[in-house]
Parts: C-alpha cells; sequence; structure tokens
C-alpha cells in the first residue's frame, strides 16, 4: 500500500461530521487518546479499522485513504455534467456522473478537461435518418488515435469505443443529443455543442453540402 490514512484526514473529517474525539473514539471501539495520536501523527490507525472509520464518515475507503473526500453535487444527475477518465495504462475509459474517486492498475485518475474542437481535430457530423454519422479525419496509428466518442443529452450517455487501425468514426441516435466528445490519447478531451435545432430537418445543423464544403476547406488547409 503506497498511502495509508494520515491524521490530518481523520481531523478533517471529524470535524466536518461536528464529532469531538470522544464521540469518534466511541463510534470506533477505541479511546479518545488513540484517536488523539492519530490526529497528531504519533500513531496509525489499525488497518481493521479503516472500514469502520470511513463508514463513520460516510465514505469509501478509497477516499479515506486518497484523502480527497468527495462531495457529489450532481444529485439531478444531468448527464450533461459527465466525466470522463481515462487509463493511461491500459486505456480503459471510465464515465461518471458526479465526483468520483476511480483509480485503474493502481493509479488515480483525474477527470479530463473537455476543450472545444480544433483545427487539429475537425469533426463532421452528417444526420442520416434518425442518427448522427460523426466523422474525424485523424490518425488511427498503434500510437496517435481517436480513443473513443460519446453523444450526450441531459439524461442518457451513447459511448462508442474505437480502436488503432480502425475508422475515427460513429453513429449515434439523434434523440436529444447536446454534447459530442471525442478523446485524442495524444491531445485529450474535446467537445462540440451540437448546434441548437438540429432536430429540424430545415434549420438542423445537417447541410451535406456545406459539410462537404467545409470538410474539403480543411483538407486543403490542414492537409
Amino acid at each position: 500500500m503506497n498511502q495509508y490514512v494520515t491524521g490530518t484526514v481523520i481531523k478533517e473529517l471529524r470535524e466536518k461530521n461536528k464529532l469531538t474525539q470522544q464521540a469518534l473514539a466511541e463510534k470506533l471501539g477505541v479511546s479518545d487518546k488513540t484517536v488523539s495520536k492519530w490526529e497528531t501523527a504519533k500513531g496509525y490507525p489499525d488497518i481493521t479499522l479503516i472500514e469502520p472509520i470511513a463508514e463513520t464518515f460516510g465514505i469509501s475507503v478509497t477516499e479515506l485513504i486518497s484523502g480527497n473526500a468527495v462531495t457529489n453535487a450532481n444529485v439531478s444527475a444531468n448527464m450533461l455534467r459527465s466525466k470522463f477518465y481515462v487509463c493511461p495504462v491500459c486505456g480503459n475509459v471510465i464515465h461518471s456522473i458526479g465526483e468520483s474517486v476511480i483509480s485503474c492498475h493502481g493509479v488515480q485518475l483525474t477527470p479530463l478537461e473537455a476543450e472545444p474542437t480544433d483545427e487539429e481535430h475537425m469533426i463532421f457530423i452528417e444526420r442520416v435518418e434518425d442518427e448522427y454519422f460523426v466523422r474525424l479525419d485523424h490518425s488511427m496509428t498503434k500510437g496517435h488515435y481517436i480513443s473513443f466518442m460519446a453523444a450526450v443529452t441531459s439524461n442518457d450517455i451513447q459511448l462508442v469505443k474505437l480502436y488503432p487501425e480502425g475508422d475515427a468514426q460513429a453513429r449515434f441516435k439523434i434523440r436529444g443529443v447536446k454534447k459530442i466528445f471525442f478523446y485524442c490519447n495524444h491531445d485529450g478531451l474535446y467537445y462540440i455543442d451540437v448546434v441548437k435545432g438540429v432536430d429540424d430537418k430545415e434549420s438542423g445543423y445537417d447541410n451535406y453540402k456545406e459539410r462537404k464544403e467545409l470538410e474539403e476547406a480543411a483538407k486543403r488547409l490542414f492537409g
């Protein structure tokens, strides 16, 4: 174990939960002097007490040991607040709709920060009946590729995992999609807001001719 719960964390959580050292000691079946020793770095809780301590504070063991207690303000479970995590070791993609403490292969992951699409990561969206056909002109080699694409509504997510030497494209049911995310293993997470009114065939973001012109212009400008 590379990390272990510290006295500072225990004290912060105890005070946050408005517990005295005596009250915490009684809940854990130890003396208040023992709790004091933990908080002054004169001792550590026995491994058998880690789970009871976490339960007392209403957090997970991972949160307790990491020292990063989660406050999940996303009680409405709005998918537009989605967070994505990618393991740098195995490429595992993990999705969360709120604050989380997530680890993979022994690495504690941080949520990816999405940036708007740029000239090197241009995305082309074509409406085909009740679906969006989404495509990127992007390398798909073993060393440089798009790892996944995701279409997000306020209460739903469609995620497609992509692989090297495949195609950087995906199809998504329209059904109220507001944002489309994609992840480049070199440059990180990107997003595009789907234009308001996209579900309206007359005013939607589905002008195939305009899309082709933009695509050709991008190819001329950026190779």
